[in-house]
């Protein structure tokens, strides 16, 4: 065996390993974590906080550096962010845009929808100001304020919709309010970490900056006046059969999520987005997003996510927070929790909805889970949140979801509770 074909074997041989135990964990901590009434996915996330510095790699570094490595292997973290932009197709694919036009209901959502991300992102704001001489020296100040205020503002749609369907919730109004409101928490906050990411990629030279703005506006024509009709074309040109789509189909939408996340990544703002540009695309054809959700689906969560939790466990140590991080961190918490809450409370009471159901509805949008660690690492790579601040916002990120579950069944225990009352 040669010295090339033996090094080949011994990194599968590594990457092998490493991925038997990030699904392993994975799947025992959600299994574990769903029989306590919590999402999966939150025990996905704490398995990846788990094999990281936190717990694995403080009390067997040896083990842990054996396996893992000082830092991610590049197979693993071109891995997670592949299976990033499959998820990220699939997300876009099944946001269901047709719930923001509920006639009845659309003056509630979008009264609740426009404090819920501006409330908590000028609380973000306010912190990341506030904290950059302490926690952020020598980092661009306003951008990083900038990425600690969409930190705050994020509300995580698809593990909301997970917790709707597991409390009965999606087809109340209750539940159509909240993914509704959800929904455009998302759309603006992926605006905002697009802008914000291509305006820190720029590093302020004006040409670059032009260049951006103009390529932005060219694919976001390019997706509304060419690719929306070729993905309508397609979807005719390719039926489903079984519920199922035919290879050739699932062939090229696979190679246009990769297309397009080259172009985005070339645009500056991450090539994720492409994925969720890709999936907005097919947004219209229920069908495809219940068929990607068959076919790719299943393997993405089972396969993908885990590599990712995985990935940002590695970079976060809860026991490196120090004394002097713990009063930041109850901020972060307090502003995280009381951003989403309070305004949706208000807005809701003033709408006539009763007490019970309005706290439920603030509690809803406080849910983030995946989102967030998926803008957390992105401020991450770019350089702009320091390791305590990126710490302090994935254990904001894991404490918010965990909180969402006990205080639904605490608020909607009777069956009438989960009614929401809109005035006319």
């Amino acid at each position: 065996m040669t010295a090339s074909v033996h090094q080949t074997e011994q990194l599968l041989f590594t990457v092998l390993l490493q991925l038997i135990v990030m699904i392993g964990a994975a799947r025992a901590m959600g299994t574990a974590f769903r029989r306590l009434g919590q999402p999966a996915a939150v025990g996905e996330i704490v398995a990846g906080l788990m094999l990281g510095p936190s717990l694995f790699g403080h009390f067997f570094p040896a083990a842990s550096i054996a396996l893992f490595g000082a830092k991610p292997d590049p197979a693993i973290t071109i891995l997670s962010q592949i299976g990033l932009v499959l998820l990220m197709f699939q997300i876009g694919c099944g946001f269901e845009f047709e719930r923001l036009h509920v006639a009845r209901l659309r003056r509630l959502t979008l009264a609740i929808a426009i404090p819920s991300v501006a409330v908590p992102f000028a609380l973000g704001l306010l912190i990341g100001t506030f904290s950059a001489a302490a926690l952020a020296p020598g980092i661009d100040r306003t951008i990083y304020s900038l990425f600690c205020g969409v930190a705050l503002a994020i509300t995580a749609v698809p593990i909301l919709g997970r917790i709707l369907i597991e409390h009965r919730l999606e087809r109340e109004e209750i539940g159509v309010v909240a993914i509704s409101a959800a929904a455009i928490n998302d759309v603006a906050g992926w605006v905002m970490l697009a802008l914000i990411s291509a305006y820190a990629s720029a590093q302020l030279s004006p040409g670059q900056v032009a260049f951006q703005i103009g390529g932005l506006l060219l694919f976001v024509l390019a997706l509304r006046f060419l690719l929306a009709p070729l993905a309508d074309r397609l979807v005719r040109q390719f039926p489903l059969r079984d519920g199922l789509m035919p290879a050739n189909l699932l062939a090229i939408l696979v190679c246009l999520a990769f297309l397009l996340a080259i172009c985005t990544f070339h645009l500056g703002i991450f090539a994720i987005f492409g994925g969720f540009a890709a999936g907005l695309l097919f947004h219209r054809h229920a069908e495809i997003a219940a068929a990607w959700s068959r076919q790719v689906g299943g393997f993405v969560l089972v396969f993908f996510l885990p590599i990712f939790f995985t990935f940002t466990g590695l970079r976060t140590n809860v026991l490196g927070l120090g004394a002097q991080d713990l009063p930041w961190l109850m901020l972060i918490l307090a502003a995280a929790i009381l951003g989403k809450i309070v305004p949706t409370y208000v807005v809701a009471r003033r709408s006539g909805i009763a007490g019970r159901p309005a706290l439920a509805l603030g509690t809803l949008m406080n849910t983030r889970a995946l989102m967030e660690l998926i803008v957390l690492n992105i401020g991450h790579e770019l350089g702009f949140l320091p390791q305590s601040m990126f710490t302090m916002l994935v254990l904001m990120a894991v404490v918010t979801t965990l909180m969402t579950g006990p205080l639904l069944r605490f608020l909607l225990f009777r069956s009438d509770a989960a009614s929401v009352r809109v005035e006319a």
